[in-house]
């Protein structure tokens, strides 16, 4: 789940993970969606960033997946608590048991993928006391349900989609075909590597503008041919300029 436009939200927090599980999962977040103001329904405007999250929203019971974004997903919150837990880019199919791009761009409920575990852990979540054993909670039942190992292609496959490598010298530095290796990453990322290269990209330039720096630089630094090549991606990914993304978040 891509950085947000929250303008009612109250906090966001982020805590480590279970030891156990940070070889699946890079963080665990927690979120709470202030009531709307003079009847303004809560909007966000989640990015890409080539991640998957499983979210709880304490207040309705909704237990659902945040899959990998091609494109900004724009819709309303619901006021409440919200509580997830993260990925790493690439280790959701050991987690949750699907390819990644089955829930490209998707919301499904947790259910539809875990027709027999969903209802037990939506009790047990909804006995927690806090953000962070719901959390534990969530971490538990994904380390329950791993039957397999991330796919080893991984770490290489993401260290060459940052370091902008062609995809056919991607295909041979690990030994596969270009067609193999669209296979693997559509299953690890959601995106063929052209895709995941983009919204690595992407997230990466939003990451040093939301740090202070300027977007020329940004653009120089992300790997983009200037800074209207910059203004162009984040209008097809985030759908709104540069300056109002960053201006809103």
């Amino acid at each position: 789940m891509g950085a947000a436009t929250l303008p009612d939200v109250d906090r966001y927090l982020e805590r480590p993970v279970l030891a156990a599980a940070r070889g699946l999962l890079t963080c665990a977040w927690s979120r709470r969606v202030a009531a709307p103001r003079a009847g303004r329904e809560p909007v966000a405007r989640i990015v890409p960033d080539a991640c998957v999250d499983i979210i709880w929203h304490r207040d309705s019971g909704a237990l659902f997946v945040a899959g990998p974004d091609t494109r900004a997903h724009v819709g309303p919150l619901s006021p409440g608590d919200l509580v997830g837990i993260r990925f790493r880019t690439g280790r959701s199919v050991a987690g949750l048991g699907v390819p990644a791009d089955a829930l490209r761009d998707e919301r499904p409920g947790l259910a539809q993928l875990w027709p027999r575990r969903a209802g037990r852990l939506a009790e047990a979540l909804a006995s927690t006391g806090s953000a962070a054993e719901a959390q534990a909670v969530l971490s538990s039942a994904v380390l329950a349900g791993v039957r397999g190992d991330p796919d080893p292609a991984v770490p290489a496959l993401l260290r060459l989609a940052r370091d902008g490598a062609r995809v056919g010298a991607m295909a041979d530095a690990i030994g596969l075909t270009e067609r193999q290796l669209h296979r693997r990453c559509l299953a690890a990322f959601g995106y063929g590597a052209k895709t995941l290269q983009r919204v690595l990209r992407f997230d990466r330039a939003m990451r040093l503008a939301r740090g202070g720096t300027e977007l020329a630089d940004v653009a120089y630094r992300a790997g983009y041919a200037d800074q209207a090549h910059l203004s162009r991606e984040v209008r097809a990914l985030a759908g709104v300029s540069p300056t109002r993304l960053l201006t809103a978040a």
